[in-house]
């Protein structure tokens, strides 16, 4: 049955009047059903806050250089923690969230799996990851840039969203990669790729590292100390010196070179005499090789392939930061290598029903290698089988890099406690592959374990307060790298570094006796100390440290408190049944009681309610970018240049919102009862037409 059958004309003529206003005011862009269905654990932060615990009995220690961090949990949970512990310190991100294929049991939105035939699941997606990229957008350094592992079912819609959170201009490419594996559109064609989109925090200051020269994309046949080669098949090629070049049989070939003239050959040669010719060169200096089987033939710079065509090897320019290769194909791994590999390392057969994905390790080498430096933080928050840690601790062995990595992951199907946790474990420690036994000798390093928590809010805030710093350790000691428990007492804790060149100093209550202990214990503390002080009114008195050298102090936890309400208010919607019940409110005030005064005091906080909502409704932020509320004036002047509002509209809200002023300023003789009446009718009529 239609499903508008039901509807009275009135109801029919309403939606067809929306959608005329909807039509008329629509602009390019991504517009989805934000509203049907918010997720909870979103909605969860509302009235809780995200806290961490950490798992002492997974940790792994091997050396004394800083810790990497697995999360299990949540990963908008996760998120939010980072955004106090880790905002602006993340130099690279990539994720490779669920690609929304419709498959059974592919991913969950509210407890319950998306398929195919949820009408509602790019909307569903759309939110998921809306929510996740503003947070991680917040988590990058001002040269940070962020990898997303997307294909057909959602890559248009990402890079519209990513466009939006990011901005048009921050796009930096979108990466072509040889998967090695038939998707699911190959009724049609043999579809064995999928995407990587790459986005910047600010697009002026990101700058990419040259390749190495063992990477697996390039081949060095002749061992050229100056470095790798690059495969192009030069026939494609526009202009360029012709040489008539003979194979080893004899016979003639005639091809181009990217060489202008034979001088230039000579000189990307090195030393060779100018007086031979291209001919004499290429019979005296040829070297055959075998390579994957095949016979190559080696002058200089160049490579041959003998018998049927000549392939020509132009050398990778070093001396150039861009990245010349968007496509990547089979040779920087595929996601059956990737499985084969997961299996050897956990020494079990892991089937496609614990894992079915996972990422090549040359290809995340790759990504780290061209977009970090050696002290690098990366952040995976979809990390799976922890492929990302991985390729970090490989590279750091390969070129004595320090770089960290956060991993966030649930456990959904165990994945956290028996692939990315064993796997991570493995690589670390060393392990005997699955198959011969050979012993794999550990790639050494950290790793520090947390899972994710909610502490409830109670209605008075400074018991609030109180106890978010009791359960604030963890949360420090991820911020700081410090985790290495030193004394204790019954207010205060304190950590050092693993090089015993740190210390993290926390003061739980406040000010009494024990403080006196707990200055004490800092004061036979050499080395830097960072102090956390226990504060209702976010202050400290430095002075109460005066004996001290060496040490910061900041008061907690009320920075902690700003960045999730911040939070909050960016991802969490304006509840609708506040408007409504305070507009009730007015209504009885103006019509019963005739009280334009406190009618007008009501209407202000609803008319401000509605047109955040408004916003939110049409993915228009309601914070500026210092993460405070946008003054809801400037909000009206945004949703009229969004062509949200009309110029109508937009002048009765300025109306209105003045008549709001006078009336909580106590101007009354500035408005009249009247004027009231029209203001309550303005805003039913807002409701209405935005279906709020």
């Amino acid at each position: 049955m239609n499903k508008y059958y039901h509807l009275s004309k009135e109801e029919l003529l309403r939606i067809i009047e929306k959608q005329e206003i909807e039509l008329k005011n629509k602009k390019y862009g991504l517009v989805w059903d934000s509203e049907r269905e918010p997720e909870k654990v979103v909605l969860d932060c509302k009235n809780h806050l995200p806290v961490l615990k950490r798992v002492k009995s997974k940790e792994i220690k091997t050396d004394d250089s800083d810790d990497n961090i697995l999360i299990e949990g949540d990963n908008y949970h996760a998120l939010t923690v980072l955004n106090y512990t880790h905002k602006g310190k993340i130099d690279v991100i990539y994720i490779d969230p669920p690609y929304n294929t419709g498959k059974a049991n592919e991913w969950k939105y509210n407890d319950r799996y998306v398929d195919k035939n949820d009408g509602y699941r790019h909307s569903k997606w759309l939110n998921f990851m809306e929510k996740r990229l503003r947070l991680a957008k917040e988590l990058l350094k001002d040269d940070g840039v962020i990898f997303i592992s997307i294909d057909d079912h959602e890559l248009y819609q990402l890079k519209l969203l990513m466009d939006k959170i990011f901005g048009e201009e921050n796009f930096v490419a979108n990466f072509i990669r040889q998967t090695g594996a038939t998707r699911a559109m190959a009724k049609y064609f043999d579809i064995r790729h999928d995407y990587i989109l790459i986005y910047s925090k600010r697009k002026e200051l990101l700058s990419f590292n040259e390749l190495p020269n063992n990477t697996k994309n390039f081949i060095n046949l002749d061992n050229d100390p100056d470095g790798a080669w690059s495969t192009q098949d030069f026939t494609v090629r526009n202009g360029g010196f012709k040489y008539e070049i003979p194979s080893i049989d004899g016979s003639k070939r005639f091809k181009r070179k990217w060489a202008k003239d034979i001088t230039s050959v000579k000189k990307m040669m090195g030393d060779i005499s100018a007086n031979m010719s291209f001919i004499d060169i290429y019979k005296k200096y040829a070297k055959k090789v075998l390579y994957n089987n095949k016979e190559w033939y080696i002058v200089g710079k160049f490579v041959f392939k003998g018998k049927d065509k000549i392939i020509n090897l132009k050398k990778y320019a070093n001396k150039v930061a861009t990245i010349r290769n968007h496509t990547l194909y089979n040779n920087i791994g595929s996601n059956k290598s990737a499985s084969a590999l997961l299996k050897q390392i956990l020494n079990v057969n892991i089937t496609e029903s614990i894992f079915e994905t996972p990422k090549p390790l040359e290809l995340l080498k790759y990504i780290i290698f061209i977009s970090t430096k050696k002290d690098s933080i990366i952040l995976d928050f979809f990390a799976g089988s922890g492929t990302t840690g991985h390729a970090v601790l490989e590279l750091n062995k390969e070129d004595g890099g320090n770089r960290k990595f956060i991993l966030v992951t649930n456990n959904e199907g165990n994945i956290a406690t028996e692939v990315c946790y064993p796997r991570l474990q493995n690589v670390i420690k060393g392990y005997r592959k699955n198959g011969n036994g050979e012993w794999i000798e550990g790639l050494g390093g950290n790793l520090q374990y947390f899972k994710t928590s909610l502490i409830k809010k109670s209605k008075n805030r400074d018991q609030v307060k109180v106890d978010l710093t009791q359960k604030s350790t963890e949360m420090l000691c991820v911020k700081e790298n410090i985790y290495n428990l030193e004394k204790e007492g019954e207010d205060y804790k304190i950590f050092s570094s693993n090089k015993k060149d740190r210390f993290l100093c926390i003061y739980y209550n406040f000010i009494d006796d024990s403080f006196n202990e707990f200055l004490k214990e800092l004061k036979k503390l050499k080395s830097k100390k960072i102090i956390y002080m226990f504060s209702i009114d976010n202050k400290v008195d430095k002075s109460l440290f005066s004996e001290l050298e060496d040490f910061t102090i900041e008061p907690i936890p009320q920075k902690i408190l700003d960045i999730y309400s911040q939070l909050v208010k960016m991802n969490i919607p304006v509840r609708t049944e506040t408007i409504f019940i305070d507009l009730e409110k007015a209504k009885k005030q103006i019509f019963e009681n005739e009280d334009k005064d406190t009618g007008a005091k009501i209407l202000r906080v609803v008319l401000e309610k509605l047109l955040q909502k408004i916003a939110q409704l049409n993915q228009i932020s309601i914070l500026n970018d210092k993460g405070k509320e946008i003054k809801i004036s400037n909000l009206n002047d945004i949703l009229k240049a969004q062509n949200v509002l009309s110029q109508v509209e937009w002048q009765e809200n300025q109306t209105y919102l003045a008549i709001g002023n006078h009336a909580s300023h106590g101007e009354y003789d500035e408005y009249t009862l009247e004027q009231v009446k029209s203001f309550y009718r303005h805003v039913k009529f807002l409701i209405e037409k935005f279906n709020i």
